[in-house]
């Protein structure tokens, strides 16, 4: 079968799958997933006006004794977090590990309420809702502290929510940490014109321009790509891209502020990140922080087929020091 049939069944595979899954929300309630060995339960959670999609994802056979809440970036919203194919998922990865995983999409994204403006949810903006998000999950399992991760333009928002209210925060993961302006760039439309192709610029191409399929499984990436375009639809909000678009000058994360053991982790090829600034992060971090650089990872490392597996790993040593006590990854 050629390569391009292939990939046009995948993606008839995957979008099927996709459709099939459930989008009813409910308060406080189970709802129905293709995989048993889980429990989700979306939270009803308001901010200024806009409702907030939050979901908890348990793993049904453990007892979950701490609280992570995942937070997304710019484009696309939290499902990619949970790539239920094989063992890719992070957020069920961190289940059968005794959390609660928390997903929220920001104001505008994803299964939150859209918004008018798409620039109205910037980073600050963002930021809140984090807030909201934690504040609803403390009242929700009355454990007071919570680990928080962020991925890419969620390194941003986590960072400013971080800095502004740690009360509640144990510890702080930035996943390919947007330290700085990646580049003056004009955003002027409120909104991203979302497509196909951009769901997938994340993945690692060959030189011709082909996806490196030894990097990335094919079936993860036309399953990324259906739930980018089921989940987020044609367009996203274009707030936090704007902030992003500034001169490399401009500081993004106020690294000397994190007052909470911070592990700031990435590949050693994602095209976004200022490496200068990444390499001395520890010079501004709190006590108890580590840098983890994944040698060929890109953006998108922590569902590369080489590298997704390393990732879960490390991300679990620093969040549970104890690494006698994190299980080993399901078989392949």
């Amino acid at each position: 079968m050629k390569t391009k049939q292939w990939s046009r069944l995948l993606f008839a595979v995957c979008l099927l799958l996709c459709l099939a899954a459930p989008s009813a929300r409910c308060e406080d309630s189970a709802i129905a997933q293709p995989d048993a060995n889980y429990r989700f339960v979306e939270y009803p959670l308001e901010r200024a006006g806009v409702a907030l999609h939050l979901t908890r994802i348990d793993a049904k056979d453990v007892e979950p004794e701490k609280d992570i809440l995942l937070v997304h970036g710019v484009t696309y919203s939290s499902h990619e977090f949970d790539v239920n194919y094989k063992d890719y998922s992070l957020a069920r990865r961190l289940a059968r590990e005794g959390y609660s995983v928390w997903l929220l999409d920001i104001a505008g994204f994803g299964g939150s309420q859209p918004v008018e403006d798409g620039f109205a949810p910037d980073t600050d903006y963002a930021a809140e809702d984090i807030n909201a998000a934690v504040e609803r999950i403390v009242d929700a399992t009355g454990r007071d502290k919570i680990d928080v991760l962020g991925w890419s333009w969620g390194t941003v928002t986590v960072g400013r929510f971080a800095i502004s209210r740690p009360e509640h925060i144990d510890k702080v993961v930035l996943y390919a940490p947007i330290l700085c302006g990646v580049g003056e760039i004009e955003v002027s439309e409120p909104f991203h014109r979302n497509t196909w192709e951009h769901s997938v610029e994340d993945f690692q191409r060959r030189e011709d321009g082909s996806f490196d399929e030894e990097i990335t499984d094919p079936v993860v990436r036309e399953f990324w790509a259906s739930s980018c375009w089921r989940r987020d639809g044609d367009s996203s909000p274009n707030g936090g891209r704007r902030d992003l678009c500034v001169d490399p000058s401009v500081k993004l994360i106020d690294l000397s502020k994190l007052s909470r053991p911070t592990l700031v982790i990435c590949g050693t090829r994602d095209p976004y990140l200022n490496y200068e600034l990444v390499d001395r992060c520890l010079d501004l971090l709190p006590e108890g922080s580590r840098l983890e650089k994944i040698e060929g990872g890109a953006h998108a490392v922590f569902v590369e087929k080489p590298h997704y597996r390393d990732f879960q790993e490390r991300a679990l040593r620093f969040l549970a020091p104890k690494a006698d006590n994190i299980s080993p990854p399901r078989p392949r």
